[in-house]
């Protein structure tokens, strides 16, 4: 944590004295204070996979899209077919930049209208880009004087919890008068938990089962502590930055950042079912489809390490027959399944599975090989973009 003098220009979510009181370790994280870790990465990794999780995720971003043009708008700027999106449905997509990277990679969630043109929609997008993806959302609308759409950032009203794990549906079943069973993947709806108003979305970033709620901000602390009260018995445990990060490694889930970046398009990272080209125009999509047609220079692989090392970590050196050939973009220790394991951006020729790779760690080259991605599947779990 820093001096008190400098953690006084963090910003706090509304449940930042929750997390002391359970004796979190916190740290500046995107100009927030937030918690790494409470009992142990280990531990809370290991609760999530089999048990569930409780996560503090009211640093990310919430960006209302609202007008008759609002679905026109959102096409244009956002790789993904917004208009495939029904009442109640939520969609991964990216904000991809006029060269083809990537500005963010976001969940576009529709409201519960019927009618295209008085749909309204949230985007979430990532705490670290908030204010660049606000500014850059309504630098775009700024372009297309023709459309009628708005562009509201709503981050300071609503505060966002996550649970994730096997037991999750059980837990919050009894809080809730939503039938969880009947609420799919990526669908949400508008309820009551523990008699507060909440979005229920069914949606993560561990590669388990779960919701995340978005609350009014000042019903954050009821909420999470209905939750932890409620969860306690069944094995829930509140989970810190740390151990997310390696849940959704082991899922194979981008971070901004390191597998995505201005420079960093989204077939090279292994997202090309999040960019919809048949849709028509939008920003980004010639270079992209430039990028379809002949291949991407670079891919994001998966590789365990051979060897015993320490865990390989993100801007590592990556080599194949001695030359170097890209870097660690994300690497862990990974608690489920005992091995040190990464993703790396390398040159196309270089990647594939079963192929060999050597990633310096601390001044030695380290024997990987390349896996099948994700490391880690939930039995039952659909696969990406379905």
């Amino acid at each position: 944590m820093q001096s008190g003098e400098e953690s006084t220009t963090l910003r706090k979510t509304a449940l930042a004295d929750r997390h002391v009181q359970l004796g979190a370790r916190m740290v500046p994280f995107a100009g927030w204070l937030m918690p790494v870790q409470y009992s142990g990465i280990l531990r809370e990794h290991q609760a999530v996979r089999s048990a569930a999780g409780l996560f503090d995720l009211g640093h990310m971003g919430q960006i209302e899209v609202s007008g008759p043009d609002a679905l026109e708008y959102l096409q244009r700027v956002t790789s993904n077919d917004v208009a495939r999106l029904g009442p109640g449905h939520a969609q991964y997509a990216l904000l991809t930049n006029p060269s083809g990277g990537v500005v963010d990679d976001i969940i576009i969630y529709r409201g519960p209208s019927s009618e295209p043109s008085t749909s309204d929609y949230m985007v979430v997008v990532n705490a670290s880009n908030r204010e660049k993806d606000i500014d850059w959302l309504k630098e775009r609308l700024a372009e297309r004087t023709d459309l009628d759409a708005r562009v509201a950032d709503v981050s300071d009203r609503l505060g966002m919890i996550a649970i994730q794990g096997p037991r999750a549906e059980g837990i919050v079943a009894p809080l809730t008068d939503v039938d969880l069973s009947s609420l799919e993947s990526f669908r949400w709806r508008d309820a009551t938990v523990a008699g507060i108003p909440t979005r229920i979305a069914r949606t993560g970033y561990t590669g388990e089962d779960g919701f995340e709620f978005y609350v009014p901000d000042e019903h954050t602390r009821a909420l999470w502590d209905a939750l932890l009260a409620a969860g306690q018995p069944h094995g829930l445990t509140p989970i810190g930055l740390g151990a997310r990060d390696t849940l959704r490694l082991e899922a194979r889930m981008p971070l901004y950042g390191q597998e995505l970046g201005d420079d960093i398009g989204p077939l090279e990272a292994g997202l090309g079912w999040a960019v919809a080209l048949e849709k028509g125009d939008f920003v980004g999509r010639e270079p992209i489809a430039r990028m379809k047609e002949t291949g991407p220079p670079r891919r994001t692989v998966g590789f365990r390490l051979v060897e015993r090392s320490g865990a390989p970590r993100h801007g590592y050196p990556v080599f194949a027959g001695g030359r170097r050939v890209g870097h660690v973009t994300s690497g862990a220790l990974s608690p489920t399944l005992g091995a040190n394991i990464g993703l790396a951006l390398v040159e196309r020729d270089a990647a594939g599975v079963g192929k060999p790779l050597a990633v310096e760690v601390r001044g030695r080259q380290v024997q990987a090989e390349q896996v099948k991605l994700p490391f880690y599947r939930r039995a039952g779990a659909a696969t990406s973009g379905s």
